[in-house]
């Protein structure tokens, strides 16, 4: 298993789409961000090129804990890393911060498990990807 990886960020503002009927950011808008900045994170540090073509990652399970409301038109910081990776298995954790105040709104976290693309058994993770993350 290994250590933590570096934090990877990401600044934007919220939309007015990702607001619900209580005039907040819907929960799930967070599930979506935390996918979106998961598959940003991973290509911009070769992590597609490393696994190969017959190999991909699929979400076991999602935990997201909400601390306090965002926003439309507020500023956001996403930080996403890599906590550990076990044999098939990533866990992927997430913290959202609203910049005007440093406050954190939502932790969350990912299980993801590295599959064959043809028949979705889960496969050993590669050293090639592994080593992307140091």
């Amino acid at each position: 298993m290994m250590t933590p990886s570096p934090i990877y960020t990401k600044f934007f503002t919220i939309p007015k789409i990702a607001i619900d009927e209580n005039s907040h950011v819907n929960n799930v808008a967070y599930v979506q961000w935390m996918q979106d900045i998961a598959v940003e994170h991973y290509s911009s540090i070769g992590g597609i090129q490393a696994q190969g073509p017959n190999a991909t990652w699929v979400v076991r399970g999602h935990r997201v804990e909400y601390f306090l409301p965002a926003y439309a038109g507020e500023e956001i910081e996403i930080r996403t890393w890599i906590e550990n990776i076990q044999r098939v298995r990533s866990l992927r954790k997430y913290e959202f911060i609203r910049t005007s105040d440093g406050k954190t709104l939502v932790k969350g976290e990912t299980d993801w498990v590295f599959v064959d693309v043809k028949n979705g058994r889960p496969l050993a993770i590669p050293q090639e990807v592994v080593d992307i993350f140091n």
